[in-house]
């Protein structure tokens, strides 16, 4: 369970791309508000700039639109985007949080004409929520159902025009139905380390603090191409110039301050090395099962799958083979390790 303050996060991962509310309303005040204060992801940022300029045009809502992608870039600062260029109210629930079919009834039957409903990890919405949001999305109507039993009755209820964004990070689990109701679908891809550092620009502009570029290059190359963990490193960074340094933000603070809290030059906190560690010198590089690298490092095995092994795997430092996991090269290289010799072929 993620801890709710933000300082907290430091003794956790500070590299993971999810947030608790706390973090989010501190990221509130870094995010843009229009495209054009908004970098990367310049397809997206293209086409979805041009259905709302042609939806506005005509007077219209304009589609539905799903947005995809890892977590922590942007997909919420997206949705508030296209509400502003809208110039329409937004109003914002998460599919977690409608736990039955009546719960999005009620947001539905109170939205205005032309309002945005975000509905983030829409992929968690219940299956009759779900079902009642394909014909409002369609049909813009609602069947409120009176009574019980054998005596119940739907009545239809007319809704407003209005744009449902959904934010998803598993799009594979989306139902077809619901997916096919939107109009527009983009997806987020990582960011390049030159766009890390026009973030980091942009967010140390508006804490109020100078960021020298060898410093801003060294905190987005360490980011794991992900905004989100970008502006937390530069907090930490700003942390450690005020409190141990002389208020700088340069390359020495930027390295001073990553070192304290353990991230590597490629982005690897103590997890991730743990694994990596533990794969090239207690099993000599693999091929292992995931429980019993998991038991080495003394985590569970869901932790090592599903929270260090797919940055480690996209990084190419490690890979999943049918007879478990190998250390890469890259692995090898980056821990300073000599790999033992081929003994045969590995099964991808």
């Amino acid at each position: 369970m993620e801890d709710s303050s933000d300082d907290a996060v430091t003794t956790e991962r500070l590299v993971r791309p999810g947030a608790d509310d706390v973090e989010r309303a501190a990221e509130a005040a870094l995010r843009p508000r229009r495209f054009d204060e908004f970098v990367g992801q310049r397809v997206v940022r293209d086409q979805l700039s041009l259905v709302l300029e042609a939806a506005v045009q005509r007077g219209r809502a304009p589609d539905h639109v799903l947005l995809s992608g890892p977590p922590g870039l942007g997909k919420t600062t997206l949705a508030m985007i296209i509400a502003a260029e809208l110039g329409a109210p937004l109003r914002v629930t998460s599919g977690p949080a409608i736990q039955h079919a009546g719960d999005l009834a009620a947001v539905l039957s109170s939205l205005e004409e032309g309002e945005v409903l975000f509905l983030d990890e829409i992929h968690r919405l219940a299956r009759p929520a779900a079902e009642l949001l394909y014909v409002a999305m369609e049909d813009f109507r609602v069947d409120v159902i009176v009574g019980k039993g054998a005596g119940a009755s739907a009545i239809p209820l007319a809704l407003p025009p209005f744009t449902v964004v959904g934010a998803t990070t598993r799009a594979g689990l989306l139902p077809a139905p619901l997916r096919d109701r939107f109009g527009f679908t983009g997806h987020l891809d990582f960011y390049a380390i030159d766009e890390l550092e026009r973030v980091l620009v942009r967010s140390a502009g508006l804490l109020g603090v100078e960021l020298k570029a060898d410093a801003g290059y060294e905190i987005a190359s360490r980011s794991r191409g992900t905004p989100r963990i970008a502006n937390r490193l530069l907090r930490r960074v700003r942390d450690w110039a005020q409190v141990r340094g002389d208020g700088r933000l340069d390359l020495a603070a930027a390295n001073a301050a990553l070192t304290v809290y353990e991230v590597d030059a490629l982005g690897l906190d103590r997890l991730d090395r743990s694994v990596l560690v533990a794969l090239c010198t207690r099993f000599g590089g693999g091929p292992v099962g995931l429980t019993t690298l998991a038991v080495a490092v003394g985590e569970e095995p869901e932790t090592v799958e599903t929270v260090a092994e797919p940055f480690l795997v996209r990084e190419g430092l490690i890979g999943r083979t049918a007879r478990g996991r190998v250390a890469m090269p890259t692995a090898w290289e980056h821990l300073g390790l000599t790999p033992p010799p081929l003994s045969g072929t590995l099964v991808f």
